[in-house]
Formats: structure tokens, C-alpha cells, sequence
């Protein structure tokens, strides 16, 4: 259809999507060229907790149902200040440097433009392409479209290739994540009053014991999976008292708790665990957890890429993607 990946690639980053913006001037750039790829686009959108509005497209070529469908986002992580514009798609040698330009508009655009080399006719299943918001920041874009899209609905892709870049290394599966945020209230007041309770000291205990846990986790064979590299769950912790001064009694606390499951790690039963010893010293506390993607390797699409890939060996990795929605 006369597009090069390369020019597709550049077009995609000289267009600013970091997840905390709106990525509509983006979306409506991938569906002009989806269509001229000869895709009917289907769009879907919802407004994130910022006001900023977030589009998912949802692409198909071809008749009928299954088929196959690849998967890309065009949110990207921030990133930081660099000597050259991150939004140009710089070209040296045999690489092209920008922001988004692996993970994942390089592969949005060789995705877009290998179905543009087959025409509708000679389908005899369909092409489906994807490309969601805010992948980098919890992924509501994915499960939007897994819960809305009337095309995926009505046509159910029997294989699926999220794009995402590995080295062109055949993927198995990934981690999945769990999160648990505990506050501790305490009462805000000067300290040269004598008055107020810091909840920093509230929360205390509950902190020494997570410092305590996370030694314990990195060596417990219960909670690690050596299918994995690395096999531990990547146990962390972050905490903040919303910018208190430090004249003034703490109102607030609030830990955030995050790691990696896995299959057979015991997570829900550490998730329950600290769950419980949150609620045991009275503190607020809020969970969330989503498993691990996981497909069998021998699987014969996994055998398919690894066939076309030149013979590698399917993997697994330790972060996470679409693929779990």
C-alpha cells in the first residue's frame, strides 16, 4: 500500500503519547493508516482519572472468524531529558531511536504494513490489529477492548501475537502482579504543640515487617518459580506521608506493595497474609491481583514462531503485558 516500516515507525513517534496524556492524536493517525491498509477500524475510548481522553482501535481485514490477531499499544513511558529530540526517530546505521520506537510503535507499524500486503480476498480467515491505550500504566485499554469490542466479540481470534519487542524471541508467558496500598490515619497538628499522633509511627511496625518479609521472600522456594529469570517475585514497596513537613504530625501514611506472581507462587496466600496483618493493626488497606500469563510451549503457535524466528527458544520474562486481559 506504498508504506515503508521505517517512515510508518518515524510518523508514530513524532507524536507524543506518554501514558499521562491523551494518546487521541496518535489514535487517529493509526487509523487513518489502518484504513488505508485496507481495515475496517472499530474505536473505543473512555476518559482516565485525569480528564485526558484515551482511544483503543480495533482493526480487521477478512471475513468470517478465528483467525489471528496482533497486539500493540501507543502509550509510552516518559522517559527522561535527553541532548536530542526523543520525537524525531533518529536513524544510525541500522537502528532508529525514539521514544516508543521498540516498545511499541515500531512494531504497531510492521504489524500494520505486513497485513497490508495481503489482500482481503485471499484471506481465508481474518486479521485482526489492536492498539490499545495506557498499557504502560495498568493496562485499561486492553481490558476495555476485551470487555467492549464488538469485532473481537464477534469474531474470537483463535491465536494472538502481542508485538511487544523481545528480540524477535518467541514468548510463552509472563508475570502477572499483585498490589496492596495500606494507610495508616493518624491527626495533623505543629509539633510544638504537643498535640496530633504521627501516622509515620502508626504505620511503623507494619513497615519493619515488610523489611523483614522481603528478605524472606528473595530466598523461600514457596514463592519463587525458576521457570523464571529471575525467579524471585520482585517484592517492593513504597511509601509516602503526602509531602508532610517535618514540623508537622503526619495525618496520612500510605504504603503501596507491589510484586510479581507467577504460577504456583503462593501469591494469593500472600496477598491474604498481608492483607491481614494490615487489617490486624487497624489500618486501611486495598488489594488487587492479576495472574500470570502462561501458554503451554509446545503450544503450536508458540512452535510457529519459533519456527519462523530461526529455531529460538521459546522464553519466558519477568514483566508484564496485554496478554493477561
Amino acid at each position: 500500500m506504498g508504506l515503508d516500516p521505517v517512515d510508518l515507525t518515524k510518523e508514530f513517534v513524532g507524536i507524543k503519547s506518554v501514558s499521562r496524556w491523551s494518546n487521541a492524536e496518535i489514535s487517529d493517525l493509526v487509523e487513518e493508516r489502518m484504513k488505508t491498509c485496507g481495515f475496517e477500524v472499530e474505536r473505543l475510548s473512555f476518559t482516565d482519572q485525569n480528564g485526558e481522553l484515551k482511544v483503543s482501535l480495533v482493526g480487521k481485514k477478512g471475513e468470517g472468524k478465528g483467525g489471528i490477531g496482533f497486539f500493540s499499544h501507543t502509550d509510552t513511558v516518559p522517559g527522561q531529558e535527553q541532548d536530542w529530540d526523543a520525537y524525531q526517530g533518529i536513524v544510525e546505521g541500522d537502528k532508529l531511536y525514539g521514544r516508543g520506537s521498540c516498545d511499541m510503535k515500531g512494531p504497531l507499524a510492521c504489524t500494520m504494513i505486513a497485513a497490508a500486503s495481503v489482500s482481503a480476498d485471499q484471506l481465508k480467515h481474518p486479521i485482526i490489529i489492536v492498539a490499545t491505550a495506557d498499557e504502560e500504566v495498568g493496562g485499561k485499554g486492553a481490558h476495555q477492548v476485551t470487555h467492549e469490542s464488538e469485532i473481537l466479540e464477534s469474531i474470537r481470534p483463535e491465536f494472538g501475537v502481542v508485538a511487544e519487542p523481545t528480540s524477535l524471541t518467541p514468548v510463552y508467558s509472563h508475570k502477572g502482579s499483585a498490589h496492596i496500598v495500606v494507610t495508616a490515619h493518624g491527626e495533623a497538628a505543629h509539633t510544638s504543640t504537643g498535640l496530633g499522633q504521627s501516622a509515620n509511627f502508626l504505620i511503623a511496625p507494619f513497615l519493619a515487617e515488610m523489611a523483614e518479609l522481603a528478605k524472606e521472600i528473595k530466598h523461600d522456594e514457596r514463592f519463587l518459580n525458576h521457570e523464571y529469570n529471575p525467579p524471585s517475585n520482585g517484592f517492593n514497596m513504597v511509601i509516602t506521608d503526602y509531602d508532610t513537613k517535618q514540623n508537622v504530625s503526619a495525618a496520612r501514611s500510605t504504603c503501596h506493595i507491589c510484586f510479581r506472581t507467577m504460577p504456583n507462587d503462593h501469591s494469593e496466600a500472600l496477598v491474604e497474609e498481608l492483607v491481614n496483618k494490615a487489617r490486624g493493626y487497624g489500618y486501611e488497606v486495598t488489594s488487587s491481583m492479576s495472574k500470570p500469563y502462561y501458554l503451554d510451549p509446545e503450544n503450536a503457535v508458540v512452535q510457529l514462531a519459533s519456527k519462523f524466528t530461526g529455531g529460538k527458544k521459546p522464553e519466558t520474562v519477568p514483566y508484564g503485558t496485554d496478554a493477561i486481559h
